[in-house]
């Protein structure tokens, strides 16, 4: 049996979306019980916030964390189907979603090319299409676990989800424009655009979100232009007409409501390429230097207990969550429920791919001494990378993998 398929907590299917709505404006409450209040102002990160954790009307499947522009993360204790559904899929913004009509979207297609082109959405659909179940994860997803805090989106647990994509691979629209020789990267722009201001970050006046990747890269088969989300056409927040899912790589490649796409041939230093989303990487002569965030790294987390979830002493109780590790496959899951003191392995669900998560469970003998208890998940995956348990202060404010404490009441 599939781990994912006994994780249902709805009553019934019927009332599925009804019961999403009501555990996520309950979850803000119980997720601002056990988080620090954020103090200091954080210079890699342009949408910085001080806004609660939040139910949104508009939004009764995800937990609000900023309403102008949008940002909400998947309410994560709720973990139960493999795909997210798309109601409940986490919303990253940096500027006003464009309402775009897929009769008047283009696709500009420009640069190092041989031949420069510009697409329809009909013509980019007709160009023929793969379906590719991908996991994306916000860079700064678990950046409130942070030391010291930060003043910037608030993501807990659950700035990532999981989706199918129906789209075309990057590739055939190169292959369309044909790309020069000494092509080194490739731009991709979104509609979406603005400014930063002081005491934000500062952009030179009005920008579009733009990252690029390294051609290599551009011509995987996992990166495609995608205009459907779970058989669905995109909804607005999550990049409609057409969006990039850059599968295995964190969230702010997969740049929504593409405008334009630029072959170069030098390397891109655009704001959200350098100074957003940057980390230090250590050169062999020892000096750290900024580069993008690029790949995920492995990473598990629990989704039930929730954090200071009260249990019943000497009860048995269904520990379970989710763990992925980018392009890689998760192996192995371990839980400690002493603070790391000691591990055990966790059950893997059978269902194991590259590119999404892999949900685990774990029966946990409660104890019969009531307290406080920790609780951890340590993943590892195909390639021998382990979770670790410490944070790594080069990563800034990104690139959150560090093992997740889960203190819960023991009753």
């Amino acid at each position: 049996m599939n781990i994912h398929q006994s994780h249902s907590e709805a009553p019934d299917h019927l009332e599925r979306r009804a019961f999403l709505g009501r555990a996520a404006a309950a979850l803000p409450v119980l997720y601002a019980a056990g988080r620090p209040v954020n103090s200091k102002a954080e210079e890699e990160e342009p949408a910085a916030t001080d806004e609660k954790p939040m139910a949104d009307p508009a939004y009764p499947g995800v937990i609000s964390r900023q309403r102008q522009p949008r940002n909400a993360e998947f309410p994560f204790p709720t973990l139960n189907s493999f795909l997210t559904p798309n109601e409940q899929f986490y919303i990253r913004t940096h500027f006003e979603v464009p309402r775009l009509q897929a009769t008047d979207w283009k696709l500009k297609v420009e640069g190092h090319v041989e031949r420069p082109v510009e697409i329809s959405y009909d013509e980019l659909r007709k160009a023929g299409s793969q379906e590719l179940t991908a996991l994306l994860e916000c860079s700064g997803n678990s950046r409130v676990l942070l030391e010291p805090p930060q003043v910037s989106i608030r993501w807990e647990q659950a700035g990532v989800s999981n989706a199918r994509w129906t789209g075309v691979p990057l590739s055939a629209v190169l292959k369309r424009a044909g790309v020069k020789p000494g092509a080194v990267e490739v731009i991709l722009e979104g509609h979406d655009a603005g400014e930063f201001k002081p005491p934000q970050s500062s952009t030179p006046g009005k920008i579009h979100y733009a990252r690029s990747l390294p051609l290599e890269q551009a011509h995987r088969p996992e990166v495609l232009l995608a205009w459907q989300m779970n058989g669905s056409d995109l909804p607005p927040e999550h990049g409609y007409p057409v969006r990039a899912v850059v599968a295995g790589w964190y969230g702010m490649a997969s740049v929504k409501w593409l405008r334009r796409i630029i072959v170069t041939d030098r390397p891109f230093h655009g704001y959200f390429q350098t100074f957003a989303y940057s980390i230090w990487e250590r050169q062999p002569d020892g000096l750290p230097t900024l580069v993008p965030v690029t790949r995920m790294h492995v990473k598990s987390q629990i989704a039930r207990p929730m954090l200071h979830e009260a249990v019943e002493r000497k009860a048995r109780y269904r520990v379970h969550g989710a763990a992925w590790a980018g392009e890689a496959e998760v192996s192995r899951v371990e839980i400690s429920t002493n603070g790391g003191k000691s591990w055990e392995a966790a059950r893997l669900d059978e269902r194991s791919e590259p590119f999404t998560w892999r949900f685990f469970e774990y029966q946990w003998q409660v104890p019969s001494q009531p307290g406080r208890y920790t609780l951890m998940s340590r993943a590892t995956d195909s390639r021998g990378n382990v979770q670790p348990l410490e944070r790594d202060g080069d990563r800034r404010n990104a690139v959150v993998n560090h093992v997740q404490p889960m203190e819960v009441l023991v009753r």
